[in-house]
Formats: structure tokens, C-alpha cells, sequence
């Protein structure tokens, strides 16, 4: 495998965000965002056979398969320091240093909505990888946190998100399964905590789910006020109580296959 000039495949060369974004909110990652079993599992076979992967935005290394060579690429310099060994390839998604070819497969988990140029991203991942498996999400307006507290999360990610149907069209997606949330999920991103509601009032918690340490802090506080009052009166638990009994939840994320 040898490490090239890369090209973007868009012919548009991205503004790098990522890198100072995650440099202020990512330095906690290792530690809130633990790889969930059953996600874990369920990427694992999508990727197959694969021995060689790339894994573009790779953050503190969560997902990443044991058994293989796996080649982290993450912009940020906080992120990587959380590496268990610091490696890591420092690159963005629209520009990959490598040749056309290099990895059996590419993998990007829940870091598309952070990319400046998705599109480019997705297809520098095409060109380097004869398959391609992607973790992302669409917008869902049945996640109570968003809908009833803070709609602020919704509406951050409105213009930004690439949708998983679009995604897969660029990657000429083969499949594109559902992936339910647990209601014990061990990564904390931003619907894990469904049928946790609490775990939202914790500063640590919000400081692992990008969206809520982005947003000012006046676009959360009202919300998580009524969150509150809504947990100590018993309210939350009245309004939401078929959440209660279930295991999972569909909220809207979804696992891109694409390519051999």
C-alpha cells in the first residue's frame, strides 16, 4: 500500500473545519464514546472479508475491526492523541493521500455530517477501496429530545446532512440496512440516551454529542430545564411511557454497503 498525492475526486478543494472543530469538542471521545457490541458487530460484517481498510474520520478509533490493517485517517490532532497507540494518518475525507486501489474497503462511522464536502469524501472513498461501508443518519422528527425540548438539534444539521439515500446513490449502494439504537447503547451520540433521558442533564454526556456542544449554550438551556422539571415531576415518563418497554429504537440510522 503506498501513500499518493490523493485527489479530490470533485475537483473542488474543501475549506478544513473538521480539525479545529474536534481539537475543542472531541477530547473526551475515548471515554463517551464507546463502540456499541451490536453496532460493532453489524459493521464487521459488512465489511466482509476485507483485510486492508481505511478508516476516514476515524476519530479516537472507535469501530475500527481487530484482525485487520486498518489505516485511520482523522484531521484532528485532539482525536488522534486518543488513540490508544496515537497513530493515524492526518488527512480529511475530500483528500485521502493514497493511490487509486489501495484498500480492500473504506469505512466511515457517524462522520459524514462533518464533513465540509460529503460528496467529495464519499467519492475519494470510492476511488481508494473496492468496498465501501458508511454509518450515517437522517434527520428524524419522532426523537422526542428533539422534537419537544430542544429543536435546535434538528434544525443545526437541516442543510448540512447528506441523507443516507443520497449517500447511497453517490456510492452506488448495493444495501442500505437499518440500524436500530439500543435503549442501552454504550457510544453516546445523540439519540443514545432515548430511554435514558437523565443521561441529557449531564455536561459530560452533551460534551460527547457534537451537535449539543456546537450549539450555543442558550439554544440548549431552556429545553434542558423543562427536561428537568419533566423528569422530577413525572411527566417524562407519562408522555413517553411506550418508550419504557422497548428495547430499540428506528431513529434513523442507517449502514451503506456498497462496492465488492
Amino acid at each position: 500500500m503506498k501513500v499518493g498525492a490523493g485527489r479530490l475526486a470533485s475537483g473542488s478543494t474543501p475549506r478544513d473545519r473538521t480539525p479545529d472543530t474536534y481539537d475543542t469538542i472531541g477530547r473526551g471521545y475515548r471515554r463517551l464514546r464507546v463502540a456499541d457490541p451490536r453496532i460493532a458487530a453489524r459493521i464487521r460484517a459488512a465489511l466482509g472479508d476485507a483485510r486492508t481498510v481505511c478508516n476516514v474520520g476515524a476519530g479516537a478509533g472507535s469501530y475500527e475491526p481487530t484482525g485487520r490493517r486498518v489505516v485511520p485517517v482523522e484531521p484532528s490532532k485532539a482525536m488522534l492523541a486518543q488513540r490508544p497507540d496515537g497513530s493515524g494518518v492526518r488527512a480529511v475525507a475530500e483528500r485521502l493521500p493514497f493511490e487509486d486501489g489501495a484498500f480492500d474497503a473504506s469505512l466511515a462511522v457517524l462522520t459524514l455530517h462533518h464533513w465540509t464536502d460529503a460528496v467529495a469524501g464519499l467519492r475519494e472513498m470510492m476511488r481508494v477501496s473496492r468496498r465501501q461501508v458508511v454509518l450515517t443518519f437522517e434527520l428524524h422528527q419522532d426523537f422526542w429530545l428533539e422534537r419537544d425540548y430542544i429543536p435546535a438539534l434538528g434544525a443545526y444539521w437541516r442543510d448540512r446532512l447528506l441523507s443516507p439515500a443520497e449517500a447511497g446513490r453517490i456510492l452506488s449502494a448495493t444495501r442500505i440496512e437499518t440500524v436500530p439504537i439500543p435503549w442501552d447503547c454504550t457510544d453516546g451520540f445523540q439519540t443514545a440516551y432515548w430511554r435514558r433521558p437523565e443521561r441529557y442533564l449531564e455536561a459530560e454526556v452533551r460534551a460527547g454529542i457534537s451537535t449539543m456542544a456546537l450549539l450555543p449554550d442558550r439554544e440548549l438551556e431552556s429545553g434542558l430545564r423543562r427536561l428537568a422539571r419533566d423528569l422530577e415531576t413525572g411527566e417524562w415518563a407519562r408522555r413517553y411511557a411506550t418508550l419504557l418497554d422497548r428495547d430499540a429504537m428506528d431513529y434513523g440510522y442507517r449502514l451503506l454497503i456498497a462496492g465488492r
